[in-house]
C-alpha cells in the first residue's frame, strides 16, 4: 500500500477488512467524492470508505508534477497519456483503438467492442477519476432533456424534472466553482430555478472566461448566418460556455452564497498546503486536456480532501473492486470484495472484503456496469436485466478549416464558446439536439497537429530552421476546428456486457462493449457538416475536413461518409426510472433489488440532451446524499428483508 504523506487517512487493507463502515464507496472520482465529502460534515459523523483502483500518491503536488512530465514525455498526447500504464486497473485509450476486423471483437484495448461501431471514448481509473483529464464545460440541460418521450416521442422521460434539481444544480456550480455568464445561457433556454430571484438574477461563482480572439474572428463569420430545421429558421451565434476551472470572482454572487456568510466566491484550486490554497487562475494555456498545468480547472481530488480532513473518511488505494456480495434473499448487499495490488509492475494481490450499512458504486456507468454483471456471476444470482444496457455517449463530428488569416491559435481555454442554440426546439422529433465547439488548439484533436504539420513540412516542403519555423507559424496560427456534439438516445441493444474469456492483469473482468450510432444522431450529424461548410464558404476558409473509410469511427449515412469521434460521456447502463420494470435505480439512484445498494453516476441518467455530464452528476450526486444520510438521521438504514429476486 503506498501512503500519502499529506492524508493520514490513507489506509491499509487490515484496517478496511476490519472496520464496520457505515458507507463504502467504490470510485474517486467526483460522484464518489462528493457523497464522501456530504456525508463526512454533519451530525452524526459517518464513517466512510472510498476504494480506489489506482495509485494513491496522487493528491500531492509531487504526485501531480509527475502526470505532466509523464505527458511532456509521452509519444501519444491521448487523453489518458499522463497516467502510466497500470494493468491491474486498466482503463481505455485512444491509440489502443483498431480497426474492426470482420467477424472479429476489438480486443486490442482495455475494452472489447463488438461494433458494429468502435468507439474511442475513454475514462480515467485514477484518483479523481475522469476530472483528471475532462474538458472543464459546466452546462445545465434543459428542460425538454427531462422529457424526450412526452414531448418528442423520443427516448425516455426522466423520473424527476429540472425542477427537482435547481438546488443541487446550484450547490454543484458551487462545489466546482464555476466561471460563467448566467444571461448569455439563459438568452439559450438555461433555467435557473422557480422563483425570480434565481430566474432573473442567479450569477455563476466566477465571471465569464471571456471569448477568445478566434470565438471573435468566428463569430463575424456567423454574423447574419441561419440553419433551417423542421421548417423553422435558426439565426446562430457564439455563447461562452460555463467552465469549472478558477477566473475572477463574480461579486454579485455573495447574494447566492450557500455557505450563509455572503461573501463572493472564493477559489479554492489547491489540493495540499504545497499550494497557494486558491489555485491559480486560467492562464489559457490551451491544455484544460489531458491536464491543467497549474491546476486551475477543478478535479474531484479536490473534493476529496476536503471528506479525507474531516477524519470521518478513510481512502484505501491500489483497490480494484472484483465482486459485490449480492444477498437476493434479504435484497441487500452485503460487503464488495476487493483485489488489493502492491505494484502496478506485478500482478500479484491479496483479496480481502469490506463490509458496510450502506454501499455505493460511484466508478463510470461502464465500470459500474461491469462490475455489477460480474458479481451476478460471481455469486450465481440474477441481476436486473437492464444493468449494462441503453449505453450512451455524445458522438463528436470534427470538421476542420484553414483560414485566411492568422486567427490566435492556441491562446485561452481549450474551448471557451459555441454555438448553444441548437440544443431545443421541434426538430428534435426527426434528429438529435446538437452543440458546436469552437476549439482554439488548432486541429490537434482532428489530425494530430502540430506534429503532422512538422513532419509535412519537413517531408513535402522541404522546409528546415526559419523557413521551417514561418511555414508552421503560418499553418497553425490559420487552424479552426470545430468540434459538433451530437445527443445520443438510450437504446437496450447497446449495452456493456462480461465475458470471462476477456479478463485484465489479476483476473477481473472486462467490459464488452456493444454499440451503434442510430440513425436520429447521424440524421444531425449529417447537419452539422453540412453547417460547417456553409461556414468555412462565408468566412473564405479552405475546407480540409476528410474522412478515410479506413478509421475505426467510420460511418456511412445517406451516401456520406463520416468519422466520428466519442465524448467520454457514457451513460445510461442502470438508468432511473419509476419501476423496476423500467428502470434499474429510482430518482435517487438507489437499486430496486438492493435496499442499500446506490449505483450513482451518469449511468443512472436517462437521456443525456446535448450538455456536458459532469455537472448533472454533481447535482444528482448531492441529491442521493442527502437521502443516505437521511437514512442514517432517522434510522431508515435498517429495512425488513427483500422477497427474493
Amino acid at each position: 500500500m503506498v501512503q500519502n504523506k499529506d492524508f493520514s487517512q490513507t489506509i491499509d487493507a487490515v484496517t478496511a477488512s476490519t472496520t464496520d463502515y457505515d458507507v463504502v464507496i467504490v470510485g474517486s472520482g467526483i460522484a464518489g467524492s462528493i457523497i464522501a465529502k456530504e456525508l463526512t460534515k454533519g451530525e452524526p459523523p459517518l464513517r466512510v470508505l472510498v476504494v480506489e483502483a489506482g495509485l494513491g500518491n496522487d493528491l500531492s503536488q509531487d504526485g501531480y508534477q509527475r502526470y505532466l512530465e509523464t505527458f511532456y514525455s509521452a509519444v501519444s498526447k491521448d487523453n489518458n497519456s499522463p497516467y502510466p500504464r497500470n494493468p491491474n486497473a486498466e482503463m481505455p485509450r485512444g491509440p489502443d483503438v483498431k480497426a474492426l476486423r470482420p467477424g472479429q471483437p476489438n480486443t486490442d484495448g482495455y475494452w472489447v467492442q463488438h461494433g458494429p461501431f468502435v468507439s474511442d471514448s475513454v475514462y480515467a481509473r485514477v484518483l479523481g477519476g475522469t476530472t483528471m483529464h475532462w474538458e472543464g464545460k459546466t452546462i445545465r440541460m434543459l428542460r425538454e432533456d427531462f422529457e424526450m418521450r412526452s414531448r418528442f416521442g423520443q427516448g425516455l422521460d426522466w423520473p424527476i424534472k429540472l425542477d427537482d434539481l435547481f438546488s443541487y444544480y446550484r450547490q454543484a456550480e458551487y462545489e466546482i466553482g464555476v466561471s460563467g455568464n448566467a444571461n448569455a445561457q439563459r438568452a439559450v433556454g438555461v433555467e435557473y430555478g422557480k422563483n425570480d430571484l434565481y430566474e432573473k438574477e442567479y450569477v455563476y461563482p466566477m465571471k465569464e472566461m471571456p471569448a477568445s480572439y478566434l470565438d471573435n474572428y468566428v463569430a463575424g463569420g456567423l454574423s447574419g448566418m441561419k440553419l433551417k430545421l423542421d421548417g423553422r429558421d435558426y439565426p446562430l451565434w457564439l455563447t461562452t460556455f460555463p467552465q469549472g476551472r478558477n477566473g475572477v470572482p463574480e461579486e454579485a454572487y455573495k447574494k447566492f452564497d450557500p455557505t450563509g456568510k455572503s461573501e463572493p466566491y472564493d477559489p479554492d484550486g489547491a489540493v495540499t498546503l504545497h499550494q497557494s490554497e486558491q489555485g491559480e487562475r486560467c492562464q489559457g494555456n490551451t491544455a484544460c486536456v489531458p491536464g491543467c498545468p497549474i491546476q486551475s480547472k477543478y478535479d474531484a481530488r479536490k473534493t476529496l480532501r476536503y471528506a479525507l480532513k474531516t477524519g470521518g473518511a478513510h481512502l484505501l488505494t491500489q483497490a480494484v473492486a472484483s465482486a459485490v456480495r449480492l444477498d437476493s434473499n434479504a435484497g441487500a448487499v452485503t460487503e464488495i470484495e476487493l483485489k488489493l495490488y502492491g505494484s502496478k509492475d506485478s500482478p500479484v494481490f491479496e483479496k480481502v472484503s469490506v463490509r458496510g450499512k450502506v454501499f455505493v458504486l460511484a466508478a463510470n456507468a461502464v465500470e459500474n456496469a461491469r462490475l455489477m454483471l460480474a458479481s451476478s456471476l460471481h455469486n450465481n444470482c440474477k441481476v436486473n436485466p437492464l444493468i449494462g444496457r441503453n449505453l450512451m455517449d455524445h458522438p463528436y463530428l470534427l470538421t476542420w478549416g484553414l483560414l485566411p488569416k492568422a486567427a490566435g491559435i492556441g491562446r485561452g481555454p481549450l474551448v471557451t464558446s459555441g454555438i448553444c442554440n441548437l440544443r431545443s426546439g421541434s426538430f428534435r422529433r426527426q434528429q438529435a439536439a446538437f452543440a458546436v465547439d469552437i476549439h482554439n488548439d488548432g486541429w490537434g484533436w482532428a489530425t494530430g497537429s502540430p506534429i503532422n504539420d512538422l513532419v509535412g513540412a519537413i517531408d513535402d516542403l522541404n522546409k528546415y530552421g526559419d523557413d521551417l519555423r514561418q511555414e508552421l507559424v503560418n499553418r497553425i496560427s490559420r487552424q479552426l476546428l470545430l468540434a459538433t456534439m451530437i445527443e445520443m438516445l438510450p437504446q437496450p441493444d447497446n449495452r456493456v456486457t462480461v465475458d470471462g474469456s476477456y479478463t485484465d492483469a489479476i483476473g477481473n473482468m472486462r467490459p464488452v462493449i456493444s454499440y451503434k450510432i442510430p440513425d436520429y444522431s447521424l440524421a444531425s450529424i449529417e447537419t452539422a457538416r453540412n453547417l460547417a461548410k456553409a461556414l468555412f464558404q462565408r468566412m473564405g476558409a479552405a475546407d480540409c475536413t476528410c474522412y478515410s473509410p479506413l478509421d475505426y469511427g467510420y460511418v456511412n449515412y445517406n451516401g456520406a461518409g463520416y468519422a466520428i469521434r466519442g465524448g467520454n460521456h457514457l451513460a445510461g447502463t442502470h438508468i432511473m426510472g419509476t419501476a423496476r420494470g423500467n428502470s434499474v435505480v429510482d430518482s435517487y439512484q438507489k437499486s430496486w433489488d438492493h435496499h442499500n445498494l446506490y449505483l450513482v453516476g451518469a449511468g443512472s441518467m436517462p437521456t443525456i440532451g446535448s450538455s456536458n455530464t459532469t455537472l448533472t452528476i454533481a447535482a444528482l450526486c448531492f441529491r442521493t446524499a442527502e437521502v443516505i444520510r437521511r437514512r442514517f438521521t432517522e434510522k431508515l438504514h435498517i429495512e425488513l428483508p427483500r422477497k427474493k429476486i
